[in-house]
């Protein structure tokens, strides 16, 4: 294991996407923190590493597998040895895929269960080895409705979902007596998205009525938890539009 060669803050943003990631990855480059981002494809990461970059922030993009093993370990001393420490680790991986439990197979329920939960698990063993030498550092993984509730047509996701749940309730339990916040933040409701707009119109429409999620806002809050004073820590924190039902 290597030792950072510098002093540098860094994030390390996984599942990096066009909103609610990309957005994280922005808000913390605004108070000085190195973005290291992170997606299957790094062709994908470019425009947001340009727009930090831009800003005045510094940014880097890695492609990586978040399920498998090798590659995250290799993905985090490269960042430790290379970049700087990772002072903010975010795990914001979704898979939301809807199927009947008649027609669930084992292949895809699976897959999803890796991408949700077991890659989160990699990923936060990983960063938290490194955060335990220090005695410090913010984990923040992303939840949804589904890991306080399965709903039909989506026990593969709720499955996964309530496990990074669990997860992340065990990791704060132990890591909070080494100085390290770990917290799960709960978006109940639809982001404004691509996927949102081109899927869900007559959803989408209730943007100029703030009815969905801005990615903006989400970070917002993702950053208050990593500011927070250790003397008031929250550990799940949940997210909605005033009009969403829940």
């Amino acid at each position: 294991m290597t030792t950072a060669i510098n002093n540098k803050k860094v994030v390390l943003v996984v599942g990096a996407g066009d909103a609610t990631g990309g957005a994280i990855a922005k808000r913390f480059a605004q108070e000085g923190f190195v973005a290291c981002v992170t997606r299957r494809s790094a062709d994908k990461l470019q425009p947001l590493v340009d727009a930090i970059q831009a800003s005045g922030g510094e940014a880097h993009g890695f492609a990586c597998d978040a399920r498998k093993e090798e590659d995250v370990i290799a993905l985090v001393d490269q960042i430790e040895s290379q970049i700087g420490p990772i002072e903010a680790f975010v795990f914001n991986i979704g898979a939301n895929v809807p199927c009947s439990i008649l027609e669930e197979t084992a292949r895809k329920y699976f897959k999803i269960w890796e991408m949700a939960c077991f890659s989160g698990f990699l990923n936060g063993r990983e960063v938290a080895k490194r955060m335990a030498t220090r005695q410090r550092g913010t984990i923040l993984f992303t939840g949804a409705t589904a890991g306080m509730r399965g709903a039909a047509g989506f026990a593969a996701f709720a499955g996964a979902k309530h496990g990074i749940r669990a997860l992340a309730q065990s990791m704060a339990r132990e890591l909070g007596p080494m100085n390290i916040h770990v917290a799960h933040v709960v978006v109940d409701g639809a982001i404004d998205t691509d996927f949102i707009r081109d899927s869900f119109p007559e959803k989408y429409a209730l943007k100029d009525q703030d009815g969905i999620l801005n990615p903006e806002h989400i970070a917002e809050n993702y950053w208050y938890l990593h500011s927070q004073p250790r003397d008031a820590w929250t550990f799940e924190l949940d997210l909605r539009p005033w009009s969403e039902r829940w």
